[in-house]
């Protein structure tokens, strides 16, 4: 399903072109470093650390092998600067619609403010959704991240529901 999407593409940011892709387990290492480089991330245990890579390792692997998953990466050049993950979701719902999922949406630290952020959301809007034929986008965001709500607002979201998680201890 989501190999339907034209993967990579050059997106336009006010610092200029990047590239959006799929990630690969290459990128893993930048992808533990992004999910560091968040405040809220790293308090809830995404802290780098090597002793964690086979988590993340396979975590990945299961995404790439979903089909109805992809973890998407941008880059500059060499360097990985940002990440989000698309999940599809049949539903019943809003008379058989299918949902796009957009989760852990990071840009590096030293990038915010560029750009990045809003390139990939639009690309999820006018390409990834039309593509995949999800009728409604959705995403959760830690009730922390006040400027991530104001972004998510300042894009057409609307905070319209409530979200709820409950944590389950490992097995």
């Amino acid at each position: 399903m989501l190999a339907a999407l034209d993967l990579p593409v050059t997106l336009a940011t006010r610092d200029g072109d990047v590239t959006l892709r799929a990630a690969e387990a290459d990128d893993l290492e930048a992808l533990m470093a992004l999910l560091s480089d968040d405040p809220i991330s790293a308090a809830r245990g995404d802290n780098g650390l090597d002793e964690l890579r086979p988590a993340y390792g396979r975590a990945l692997a299961r995404i790439q092998s979903d089909p109805s998953n992809t973890q998407l990466v941008v880059t500059d050049g060499d360097r990985l600067i940002g990440t989000m993950q698309l999940t599809v979701i049949p539903g019943l719902a809003r008379a058989g619609s299918d949902r796009l999922q957009v989760e852990t949406v990071r840009v590096a630290s030293d990038r915010r403010s560029s750009g990045i952020g809003a390139a990939m959301m639009r690309w999820v809007e006018e390409v990834a959704a039309p593509v995949l034929g999800a009728r409604l986008i959705q995403l959760t965001s830690d009730a922390a991240r006040v400027d991530a709500h104001r972004f998510y607002e300042r894009l057409g979201y609307t905070p319209s529901h409530v979200g709820f998680k409950l944590r389950v201890p490992a097995a």
